[in-house]
């Protein structure tokens, strides 16, 4: 809390990614993606959201920089996970994007009316998963003032 009792949001690490999937397959196809692309992104995973803001809010170190989230889970779905996240003035700092196999609108709507930064379709072709991957954390580091993937990092084409 600050002087004037304020919460004081904490500080994120651009260089690390929570990734939030319970299935194996994407997990490994998000690593997979995401080692090509960005080689220097940290990346973590979790095949579950349950009291994931409490366990952020609980360690020491710097907040992901990202979160992908998976909205098809057991236990606290992503909705929850999302609702959960934004409801603590402490984790205000981190960026949420839904990466998630429903293409359903009200599913758009709701992700974004609950505090989603971005809501991406998961493709099944791996090139395209890929270059969506990309775009995303591109934006995203760059929203916050990290310059794109290097250019010695391989391409996608």
């Amino acid at each position: 809390m600050t002087d004037d009792g304020r919460v004081a949001a904490r500080r994120v690490d651009l260089t690390r990614v929570l990734v939030v999937e319970d299935s194996e397959e994407d997990a490994e196809a998000i690593e997979r993606a995401l080692t090509r692309t960005h080689p220097a992104l940290r990346l973590e995973f979790t095949a579950h959201g349950d009291g994931l803001a409490e366990r952020l809010l609980g360690c020491d170190e710097e907040l992901p920089g990202m979160i992908l989230l998976d909205l098809n889970m057991p236990g606290a779905d992503g909705h929850k996970v999302l609702a959960a996240l934004r409801a603590r003035p402490e984790l205000a700092g981190l960026t949420v994007v839904v990466f998630t196999s429903s293409t359903a609108p009200a599913e758009v709507d709701a992700c974004y009316a609950a505090g989603a930064d971005s809501y991406i379709y998961k493709p099944v072709n791996f090139d395209l998963f890929r270059t969506v991957l990309k775009g995303a954390v591109d934006y995203w580091q760059q929203a916050k003032g990290q310059p794109p993937a290097a250019p010695g990092s391989p391409r996608v084409k």
